[in-house]
């Protein structure tokens, strides 16, 4: 991870979750525009982060993902809408990182996830005051996918052509905004 890449986090712990494989659709259309990036998939902090001793000691593991975030041109998060608000797993991760510094100034765009019809809203709205707080700069362009249930195919790719064309828009758009292109998106700069 360098300051040429953004940082995609899947938002949620669940296995197999569609959250998941949303973010993987983000992820192969940062490679189709030609953008670096890493996926960071929250089903994969070990156990030791969430033992009592990880705010005092902090696990390797944590610091190796705090400079993630840290070196990354912008975080683009995927989180899924469970009970009306966002996970709190995300919001545990958000906790256990560095104070202000991990997210001030940092570029940040959101993609939210149900099965219900406001396709996260909640989720991202509150998830966006909490951003907002730590001082990231928010991008605009949110992409909301409701009933994420019927636009997967068995894979796990968007079976919704228009929808693939609203990621395609944002991931480019936030690539521009994290300074990952030149001006007007004519390719990758240095």
């Amino acid at each position: 991870m360098d300051d040429h890449s953004i940082l995609i986090i899947s938002g949620t712990n669940r296995p197999s979750s569609n959250t998941l494989q949303l973010a993987r659709n983000v992820e192969r259309h940062y490679a189709l525009a030609g953008v670096r990036c890493e996926l960071l998939s929250l089903t994969d902090l070990p156990a030791e982060l969430f033992s009592p001793d990880a705010y005092t000691h902090k696990p390797a593991v944590l610091v190796t993902l705090q400079e993630k975030v840290l070196q990354s041109a912008g975080l683009h998060i995927v989180l899924p809408e469970y009970n009306g608000s966002f996970p709190g797993v995300l919001k545990y991760f958000i906790d256990m990182l560095k104070f202000p510094e991990s997210f001030d100034r940092k570029p940040v765009a959101f993609v939210g996830v149900a099965n219900g019809q406001f396709g996260g809203v909640r989720a991202v709205e509150q998830m966006q005051m909490v951003f907002a707080y730590r001082n990231a700069h928010l991008y605009p362009d949110r992409i909301f996918v409701p009933r994420v249930q019927h636009k997967l195919d068995a894979q796990g790719n968007l079976s919704d052509a228009a929808l693939e064309e609203r990621f395609s828009k944002q991931v480019r758009g936030f690539a521009e905004f994290s300074g990952l292109f030149v001006k007007k998106g004519l390719g990758a700069s240095g």
